[in-house]
């Protein structure tokens, strides 16, 4: 039963970043094939994002306060929304106010269904299995990586509508994984329940604690601290994904480099989220994000100082101690830290922080590049990453686990 959740679960995460390689990496090829602009893909893109940021609080608390409607019962209904708005990119042709709808939504949804993904790690925990988070999303990286290197070839082949019709199969099978993790849970909780029911029944009394979001801030201030760092943090992470084609040009570099820079980039990902679990017994989770937060600075630091494509793929073995490692400890982080009717809120949170550098990266990032080049932006990156950093190190260790 362990091996199969873990199996499942993965299954699940390699699916919903499959789809995020579909309806987030190649937004612009599609939208750009429908008669947008640049400038109109942007807005379109931060929208999107402004959206999640709204909703995800909202079901964030929904998923915490509403016991009635499991975790994994809210994530079906998003992908079954997400399956029927995909169908808008079929129906929709050109630049139509329509088109530009169906998009803010996908994104958006898509968007709040991480945090939910997320937190389903150590509601799945609770029938008594554990789930290895760290391959999980390993595999995620693995799924996406594959799948825009095939994606790239079949709409030069075939054309843009290849792009609904992946999003929708890729949507079933998240689904089919959701239902079949969802039966996989019930059947170990009963037989869990039967070794030990005492144990599952406190878990399933109500002694979690229900509060709203604004609340939650304000019992927990110095993890708020912490995500705000997350906001500088994570500001180059958005800038190298939305325009390393224009960093990689400042250096003299082809379309081709980028491609190979951001395969390299998913797939540095995966030895450390494989090996995570033996690194966080070995290490704090505090401690694994402080790591993070320098590996991040320097990663950036060298993309701003490269005069080369070589010194730009240098610059990405980092992402092994960055982004790579940041992800998980501050999900388990998270969940050291929070108390159950707060762990939704507080993974949520973190997201809704990372949304937020989305939009503000953005916009900012084509004006910076716009008006004083690729150099500048990398710059302005750096003293970002920098800042979030040194927020992140003098915060997460005030951070104090809550008591039951």
């Amino acid at each position: 039963m362990k091996r199969l959740l873990n199996f499942e679960y993965a299954c699940i995460h390699g699916t919903y970043w499959m789809f995020y390689g579909v309806a987030s990496s190649f937004a612009s090829v599609f939208l750009l094939a429908r008669g947008y602009s640049s400038s109109q893909i942007g807005v379109t893109l931060a929208a999107a994002n402004i959206l999640a940021v709204v909703l995800q609080p909202m079901v964030a608390d929904l998923a915490d306060r509403i016991k009635r409607l499991s975790l994994i019962g809210i994530t079906e209904i998003l992908t079954i929304m997400m399956m029927a708005v995909t169908v808008g990119l079929f129906i929709f042709d050109g630049r139509t106010a329509a088109l530009c709808t169906t998009f803010v939504l996908l994104i958006a949804w898509h968007t709040v269904l991480h945090p939910l993904l997320n937190s389903l790690t150590f509601k799945l925990e609770e029938c008594g299995v554990a789930i290895n988070f760290g391959v999980a999303r390993s595999m995620g990286s693995l799924a996406y990586s594959a799948l825009v290197a095939v994606l790239g070839t079949l709409v030069e082949e075939r054309g843009i509508l290849v792009l609904p019709i992946t999003g929708e199969i890729i949507l079933a099978m998240l689904l089919i994984s959701l239902i079949f993790t969802k039966k996989s849970y019930d059947q170990a909780r009963r037989i869990n329940a039967k070794k030990a029911p005492a144990a599952a029944e406190k878990r399933n009394g109500k002694d979690e604690e229900s509060i709203n979001l604004w609340q939650f801030i304000k019992n927990n201030k110095p993890f708020f601290l912490v995500n705000l760092g997350v906001i500088g943090l994570y500001f180059s992470n958005s800038i190298l994904n939305n325009y390393m084609m224009q960093i990689v040009a400042s250096v003299g570099g082809s379309s081709q480099d980028m491609g190979w820079i951001l395969s390299l980039m998913a797939f540095l990902e995966i030895p450390t989220m494989i090996c995570f679990n033996f690194l966080r017994k070995k290490f704090s989770c505090q401690l694994l994000i402080k790591t993070a937060a320098v590996g991040f600075t320097a990663k950036i630091g060298i993309c701003y100082l490269a005069g080369s494509v070589a010194m730009i793929f240098v610059a990405q073995v980092f992402q092994l101690v960055s982004f790579a490692l940041f992800l998980p400890a501050m999900v388990h982080f998270i969940d050291e830290v929070m108390r159950k009717g707060e762990a939704v809120k507080g993974q949520a949170l973190f997201t809704t922080m990372i949304t937020i550098t989305t939009v503000f990266s953005s916009l900012i990032g084509g004006m910076i590049i716009d008006a004083s080049g690729a150099k500048m932006l990398t710059m302005v990156s750096t003293l970002a990453t920098a800042a979030g950093a040194v927020i992140i190190i003098a915060a997460v260790d005030r951070v104090k686990p809550k008591t039951e």
